[in-house]
């Protein structure tokens, strides 16, 4: 991603009007959403107090692309687990641990995006692909229950049949990775 040395500035008037002094133009929530996928950092101002108002800002267009149709990336439990932590004990741990997990996924992203341009997905290794990225987000969803450990985890009676099919599935994919990884290691002897 393309990053500016200086952050844009941008001006909130009252009328919520939301203005580039980059660009000397107004703009949407959308268009901050679109500088924001294409790397390009901004600060913004309240008109007329001065004040810093990018942390509810980069909130309100987190509500708005959640409230589009199919863009959700914010399961409800995850939502209300991070209302939990305002006020608790753990609430200042929060925000490193959710900056060092985005990090670690982004990176995770562009290791997995690299080998898909480079060919890798091709062949015997690329259901790898798809089963390593579901670990990564079961990795995630693990740790996270970790700032939870008085609550419970059991599955829900509608999920607990899912769960066991998700486990039958993981196995026969295990199976054929091992088959894989045998004929691999025939071919090489």
């Amino acid at each position: 991603m393309a990053k500016t040395h200086d952050p844009i500035t941008i001006k909130k008037y009252a009328n919520r009007r939301l203005y580039n002094t980059g660009t000397s133009s107004y703009v949407t929530l959308e268009d901050l959403a679109v500088m924001v996928k294409s790397g390009e950092d901004f600060l913004v101002y309240d008109a007329k107090t001065g004040d810093d108002i990018t942390r509810s800002v980069l909130g309100q267009i987190i509500f708005e692309q959640e409230n589009k149709e199919g863009q959700n990336l914010l399961p409800v439990t995850f939502l209300r687990q991070l209302i939990r932590f305002y006020g608790d004990s753990m609430q200042m741990l929060v925000p490193r641990y959710l900056d060092m997990s985005l990090d670690n996924l982004s990176k995770e992203q562009e290791k997995f995006r690299g080998l898909m341009t480079g060919g890798f997905a091709q062949g015997p290794f690329g259901g790898l692909m798809e089963e390593q990225a579901r670990r990564n987000m079961e990795m995630f969803e693990r740790t996270f229950t970790m700032f939870l450990p008085f609550a419970k985890r059991e599955p829900a009676e509608g999920a607990k049949a899912e769960l066991t099919d998700e486990i039958g599935d993981l196995k026969r994919q295990i199976s054929e990775m091992q088959k894989r990884i045998d004929k691999l290691s025939e071919r090489d002897n």
